[in-house]
C-alpha cells in the first residue's frame, strides 16, 4: 500500500468519527465495543486464505486493516498513540527482537538452530518486560493472553511448560493419555448419578490432551478444527443434495438414509 492510500484510509476513518457529520454507528464505538468486530474480521482471514481464493483474502485483509485504524483513531482522539506510532512499534520491535537478521547487515551472518532463535526470542522478550517496569511475573506461564480462542491458548501454556523441560519427549505418552482421558469422561458419563459439572471437567481434560497431541504433531490445533469444520459442513451440504435427489426432505430423512448419503459422499470425494 502507498503513502497516498494510507493516508486517504486513514482521513476516511477520521471522517467517520467526526462528531458533526460522522456515521452515527461509527461515533459511538470504543475500545471495547469493537472488539468482537476485531475477532469476526480475524476468522473471516482466516477462512478466505483456507479457501484459497486471492481476492476474498484481500478484501478480508482489508477488513482487518480497517480494525487497526480504528483503534488507532480512537486512541488519538483520547491523545494517546496515533497510526503513526503503531507502525514505529512495530517496526522496532521486529528489528530488536531479530538481531540475527538486522545485525548480520553489520556483523555478518550468524547461523542459529530454531531452538537457539527461540530462547533468543524469549530472552529479548523478558529484557522488554523487566524494561517497561511493569510487575514481572516470573511464572513460566507469564504473559499467555487471557483472551486467545481456548484451543490457542492450550497449545500455547502446553509449548510454555515445554520450554522449561515440563514436557513428554515422545509421542506414545501422549497418545495414552488421551485414551485415559477418554476413559474418565465414560466412568463420569456411565455414573449411578451423573454429574454435569464432573463431566465437564473431565471433557476439558480430553480436549487439552487432544491439544497436546497436535502440539506433538506439528499441527496447530485451531487450524486444523478450522479445516475439520469447513470439511463437515462441504459433505453436510452435500448429504442434503443427495437427500433432495432422492425426493427427500433433510428434515423427514431418517438416520440409516443420511447415513448412506454420508458415506457415498465421503467415498466419491
Amino acid at each position: 500500500m502507498s503513502n497516498q492510500q494510507i493516508s486517504r484510509l486513514l482521513k476516511i476513518m477520521q471522517q467517520l468519527r467526526d462528531p458533526k457529520t460522522g456515521c452515527p454507528w461509527d461515533q459511538k464505538q470504543n475500545f471495547t465495543s469493537i472488539v468482537p468486530h476485531t475477532i469476526e474480521e480475524t476468522y473471516e482471514v482466516v477462512d478466505a486464505i483456507l479457501s484459497g481464493n486471492m481476492l476474498d483474502i484481500k478484501d478480508e485483509l482489508g477488513d482487518l486493516l480497517f480494525q487497526i485504524v480504528f483503534y488507532a483513531q480512537l486512541a488519538q482522539e483520547q491523545q494517546q498513540f496515533d497510526f503513526e506510532d503503531i507502525a514505529q512499534t512495530i517496526s522496532d520491535k521486529l528489528v530488536r527482537r531479530h538481531p540475527h537478521v538486522f545485525q548480520s547487515a553489520v556483523k555478518g551472518p550468524a547461523t542459529k538452530s530454531e531452538d537457539e532463535l527461540n530462547q533468543q526470542w524469549e530472552h529479548i522478550k523478558q529484557q522488554e518486560r523487566e524494561a517497561s517496569n511493569k510487575p514481572i511475573d516470573i511464572s513460566a506461564l507469564a504473559n499467555i493472553p487471557k483472551g486467545m480462542t481456548p484451543l490457542l491458548r492450550a497449545q500455547k501454556i502446553q509449548k510454555k511448560c515445554a520450554n522449561v523441560g515440563f514436557d513428554w519427549t515422545e509421542l506414545p505418552p501422549v497418545v495414552d493419555k488421551i485414551h485415559e482421558e477418554i476413559e474418565e469422561v465414560l466412568v463420569e458419563i456411565n455414573a449411578p448419578e451423573p454429574n454435569q459439572v464432573a463431566i465437564e471437567e473431565e471433557i476439558g481434560d480430553l480436549l487439552f490432551a487432544v491439544v497436546n497431541l497436535a502440539r506433538h504433531s506439528s499441527v496447530n490445533a485451531e487450524t486444523a478444527l478450522i479445516k475439520a469444520n469447513r470439511k463437515f459442513e462441504n459433505r453436510f451440504r452435500k448429504v442434503e443434495k443427495e437427500i433432495d435427489n432422492q425426493g427427500m426432505n433433510i428434515h423427514d430423512a431418517s438416520l440409516q438414509q443420511m447415513e448412506a448419503a454420508w458415506q457415498k459422499i465421503k467415498k466419491d470425494q
